[in-house]
């Protein structure tokens, strides 16, 4: 019985680190093609500015930004949520509220 327990332990652990390379994959393509595509279009309008144009404008980095935004959202859905609330959060607050109540009942 304590085998089964043990492989099936193993088993989640495995999809659980498989769920987790796999948003890591995710965000550090996401990252590359950010890096990539803002080169060329950063490259692209630096030569065909006209004698007139500032370089450092708002709207030549726009899409920089703008996209910067969504790769931080992305980032933040990878990287936070162990961050924000740790590993076994949930349990660790249950087990809390168990006893919380549990010390309440015998008051």
């Amino acid at each position: 019985m304590e085998i089964n327990n043990q492989n099936n332990f193993d088993q989640q652990a495995y999809k659980r680190a498989q769920a987790r390379l796999r948003k890591l994959k995710g965000f550090y393509v996401h990252f590359a093609a950010y890096i990539i595509v803002n080169a060329l279009i950063l490259f692209s309008r630096y030569n065909n500015l006209d004698a007139h144009e500032n370089f450092f404008s708002f709207h030549v980095f726009s899409t920089a930004f703008y996209w910067g935004i969504g790769l931080t959202a992305h980032a933040a859905s990878v990287f936070a949520p162990n961050f924000i609330f740790g590993r076994n959060w949930e349990e660790k607050k249950m087990k809390q509220f168990m006893e919380k109540e549990k010390k309440s009942n015998w008051e």
